[in-house]
């Protein structure tokens, strides 16, 4: 399958937010010789995770069954989905009540989270964005194929597309802040999953194709060149 990314784009809170009020530094990376570390509640923190099945957290009742799993498991961390459109069915009208209880749920068992965010694209596929932009695929365009036929899938070429995933993450990522600074019990974010084309190469919308036929942005031409010996044989 062909990807626009990779499947594990691991993102912390450093781009979005800042500490007001206390001297606790958020979740982040620091360098320490030639190692990284990841630093949460100001100590290092080793991950021993597991990750949920994709429909797992959908509710606290589907849940319910496995939390006595993972701690049996001994894991200290859990990669959780957070669901696009159940924390905003509604378009401008969010919801995050799910994942308020999550969060307290697995300060209960002793578990860090890192959330994964299925908002546009989940295994290629838009599985997981709302009804409101299902329906509406005159604003919120789909990709098409070589035969310009449309599937499941948002093209990544629509500013609207991105502009109504951007305001549900950045709303997401607010209320994380909101909620759980003090605590720190989500300590990483990853944010979409395997974003890509399924039925063929490349997209064939025709904002894709008017992409497609520019020429190969100077900066990225030259860093190849610049880059050559470290490159994949692909590249």
């Amino acid at each position: 399958m062909f990807k626009f990314s990779g499947s594990l784009i691991l993102i912390l809170f450093l781009s979005f937010i800042q500490v007001a009020f206390s001297q606790e530094k958020i979740p982040h990376l620091q360098k320490k010789g030639n190692k990284t570390q990841l630093i949460v509640n100001n100590k290092p923190f080793i991950i021993c995770g597991g990750e949920l099945g994709n429909s797992s957290a959908t509710s606290m009742e589907s849940m319910e069954p496995i939390w006595q799993k993972l701690t049996d498991m001994n894991l200290n961390t859990v990669l959780t989905p957070v669901y696009w459109e159940l924390i905003e069915e509604e378009q401008g009208k969010f919801d995050f009540s799910l994942i308020d209880d999550l969060i307290l749920r697995a300060r209960k068992e002793n578990l860090k989270l890192v959330f994964l965010w299925f908002g546009s694209w989940k295994n290629s596929m838009s599985s997981h964005a709302p009804a409101w932009v299902k329906l509406n695929q005159k604003k919120y365009p789909r990709i098409k194929d070589d035969k310009n036929k449309s599937h499941e899938i948002l093209t990544p070429f629509s500013e609207d597309n991105l502009q109504a995933d951007l305001n549900a993450f950045q709303k997401l990522m607010k209320h994380i802040k909101e909620f759980d600074q003090k605590e720190q019990t989500v300590i990483m974010v990853q944010v979409e999953n395997e974003i890509g084309m399924l039925p063929t190469a490349r997209d064939y919308h025709p904002l894709a194709n008017e992409a497609f036929k520019k020429e190969v942005p100077k900066e990225l031409i030259e860093y190849l060149q610049k880059n050559k010996p470290n490159l994949v044989p692909e590249f």
